[in-house]
């Protein structure tokens, strides 16, 4: 079995499921989650700048991360823009996202969050979404974000009343409407598995047909997988209430098929306008893709 270091991101079942039926072996791979990344990615990083998120730390900090994540289309193309590893163009998921407000909101429609501060992720999904949707309802200058940091993070501030408005992801999506609160918008948005320059070609390939596979176990029988969104639940959340996850939604899905050259043109194009291209270097498809061969 060749070992491979997973940071899994909590948005879906694909990892654990292929994990928990053993998809990962049957690829010959023997799949290590880092935990401690994951922690990272719910929790705050308010008091962080980009390149020092716990997602960053990996390539800033150790410099050889042998490490397979995955973010948002934009946060996964800016990253490797930004020196940290290469895209993974053959296959992409595709996720929710919704913003809420708490119950007693006055917020109901997208046009009542002008001016008012989404809590997001920084150059992440939860933040690239913000503009890239609202602005359908509201002039860019008029969108306003406030860094709180990740999944969780961003929950337990709207829950807090740390911040008016949160944009969410799975599961905390499901978690937000058994708690009573109020979606103002939602949509889908694209992520992309993003590798070290150096990763394995063998490896690479071993992971994703495990991600498929479960992909087509969770489209046979979602139900009986539910209970693996309790892996996900950040722990000062767990006491909020009993979470039936028989009523969580599925989440991300995984889809093995290239993602369009055309999408990652309109990702550069939208970052830039969102001056959000500050990091950037590199920013030519050939040299930021990671190869899979067939």
């Amino acid at each position: 079995m060749r070992k491979v270091r997973v940071a899994p991101k909590g948005m879906g079942l694909n990892d654990f499921v292929a994990q928990d039926q053993g998809f990962f072996a049957a690829e010959g791979i023997e799949v290590e989650f880092d935990w401690q990344t994951f922690k990272g990615t719910q929790s705050s990083w308010k008091q962080f700048d980009y390149l020092q998120r716990p997602q960053d730390k990996p390539y800033t900090e150790k410099k050889d991360p042998n490490l397979i994540q995955c973010a948002c289309v934009w946060g996964s193309i800016s990253n490797a823009s930004a020196g940290m590893g290469r895209f993974v163009p053959d296959c992409y998921g595709v996720s929710p996202w919704a913003i809420f407000v708490r119950a007693d909101s006055k917020i109901r429609k997208p046009e009542d969050l002008k001016d008012v501060a989404v809590s997001v992720g920084m150059r992440a999904g939860s933040h690239f979404n913000v503009p890239f949707r609202l602005e359908k309802y509201l002039p860019l200058e008029h969108i306003k974000t406030v860094n709180t940091g990740g999944f969780g993070a961003r929950l337990k501030a709207l829950l807090d009343g740390e911040v008016e408005a949160a944009s969410l992801l799975p599961p905390q999506i499901d978690m937000a409407k058994q708690l009573g609160l109020r979606q103002v918008i939602e949509d889908e948005f694209h992520t992309l598995w993003w590798v070290p320059e150096n990763a394995a070609m063998e490896d690479v390939r071993a992971y994703l047909r495990g991600l498929d596979r479960a992909e087509k176990a969770l489209q046979q029988n979602l139900s009986k997988y539910l209970y693996l969104w309790e892996i996900t639940i950040p722990a000062d959340l767990k006491p909020l209430r009993t979470w039936d996850f028989s009523k969580f939604t599925r989440g991300e899905r995984f889809v093995y098929q290239p993602i369009p050259q055309s999408e990652f043109d309109e990702t550069m194009e939208q970052v830039k306008r969102w001056n959000l291209d500050q990091y950037l270097k590199e920013k030519s498809f050939d040299k930021l893709v990671y190869r899979v061969p067939a």
